[in-house]
């Protein structure tokens, strides 16, 4: 049974210090200044920073160039080579001696040769280095979607903590007028000690709490610190809001799905790693025909060339058991990027459904703790304080109505935070924004 308390009216000052208690107890996060725009007030920022200064992006743009640079090589014809043949150089059969100079010897005979590759060859080489760009290109854009998320969820993570500590701070400042209020009601003979000393002990839990969420506020910051490429200690803005949700709407799983199939990256990549295996494939095939050189040859005798000759070098395939080998080898490395594909799709797929899944349970509850939980708790907390200002609630059941308001924001900013979370990991699945 509640016990109540009963006595002369409270005090007309401190009566206003109680309703005071209703703005402390108020939920939000706190009206930060707008013109706040130093890295780390959203995430659009922390994004468009590390877009240009992350080193892992840099690292994939010049690999993606590099293999660019590769595409015109590929297809190009090998240098054409020079031979010089000096005939006679000891002059045998005539009066001069051992020399050098191609006018001074018996004969010199110059080969100039040019290697060309059967029909197509060049044109695959040339499918092959381009299938390696997209890929290039591809993985770079999946760095990126990766590095996206990772900024997001941090993001996401230093709001929550920032949050729970400005809440803290508010709960604690509350604490502190109760307090006040216990020790005014006690000193009338309206209530015994203890509830003054358990609103000082309600003070004490919190700024241990303080100390973790401070703790917790500096590990993400160092996180997003560190995807950033700057100083773990680097300043960071306080976060002041959350990048919006799309509608419903936009998150059907079977839609996203085949935008996943259409866009994502890593699957751009696979699907170029494909490309480039059946090209390497019929490359092979083509390597059962013969390569050709062909050359001119004139000879120079003295001062003057006295004859001129062509040349034809065709290299034999004979080694056919080498080119079944290598033929096998290609047909097995274009199932297994066929497989590597398949597999990826099914487990995209796979994340997706469960990520939107979770997604949805984050806006669901959301919406419970903005919609219901709060409202309730709010009328709870505003009830529990008239009536203890009154003498017909005891201190327990204040501190409950307190309790139970904290936790109801603690969940909404939860909500909030895992919502953006799942978002950010939706989009790295699709491969886009939505």
């Amino acid at each position: 049974m509640k016990k109540t308390f009963s006595g002369r009216p409270f005090p007309p000052a401190a009566r206003r210090q109680a309703r005071g208690l209703l703005a402390a107890a108020l939920i939000g996060v706190g009206t930060l200044s707008a013109a706040a725009a130093e890295l780390g007030a959203d995430v659009q920022g922390l994004l468009d920073h590390a877009r240009t200064q992350n080193p892992e992006l840099a690292l994939m743009r010049a690999e993606a160039e590099a293999a660019a640079r590769r595409v015109e090589p590929a297809a190009a014809l090998p240098d054409p080579l020079l031979r010089v043949e000096l005939m006679n150089v000891n002059n045998y059969g005539n009066d001069a001696g051992f020399n050098l100079l191609p006018n001074k010897v018996g004969e010199t005979r110059y080969t100039l040769m040019q290697m060309l590759p059967w029909w197509g060859k060049r044109d695959l080489r040339r499918d092959i280095a381009t299938a390696d760009v997209r890929q290039a290109q591809a993985r770079t854009a999946a760095a990126w979607t990766e590095l996206s998320m990772r900024i997001q969820a941090a993001y996401a993570r230093y709001y929550l903590a920032a949050g729970n500590e400005r809440l803290t701070r508010e709960i604690l400042d509350l604490m502190k007028r109760v307090e006040q209020i216990a020790q005014a009601r006690y000193a009338g003979g309206l209530v015994v000690q203890q509830d003054a000393i358990r609103a000082q002990l309600e003070q004490t839990t919190m700024r241990a709490e303080l100390i973790m969420l401070e703790s917790e506020k500096r590990q993400q910051r160092a996180r997003l610190n560190a995807l950033l490429a700057r100083a773990a200690d680097a300043p960071l803005a306080e976060p002041l809001a959350l990048r919006p949700l799309p509608p419903p709407g936009a998150l059907d799983a079977g839609a996203l799905a085949e935008r996943v199939r259409a866009a994502n990256p890593q699957l751009m990549a696979e699907d170029a790693r494909l490309a480039s295996a059946e090209k390497s494939r019929e490359l092979t095939r083509r390597n059962r025909y013969p390569d050709f050189s062909v050359g001119l040859q004139p000879t120079q005798m003295g001062s003057r060339i006295t004859s001129w000759g062509v040349m034809l070098e065709v290299n034999i395939p004979l080694q056919q058991g080498t080119r079944r080998a290598q033929e096998a080898e290609a047909e097995a490395m274009v199932a297994a990027a066929r497989a590597r594909s398949q597999n990826l799709v099914n487990q995209l797929v796979g994340e997706l459904g469960e990520t939107v899944a979770m997604l949805d349970a984050a806006r669901q509850s959301e919406a419970l703790a903005s919609n219901q939980t709060l409202p309730q708790s709010d009328l709870s907390l505003r009830s529990a304080i008239a009536a203890y200002e009154n003498g017909r609630l005891d201190f327990t059941a204040l501190l409950e109505a307190q309790r139970q308001i904290r936790k109801a924001r603690q969940e909404q900013l939860k909500a909030q935070a895992d919502a953006r979370v799942r978002l950010a990991e939706i989009e790295r699945i699709v491969g886009e924004p939505l």
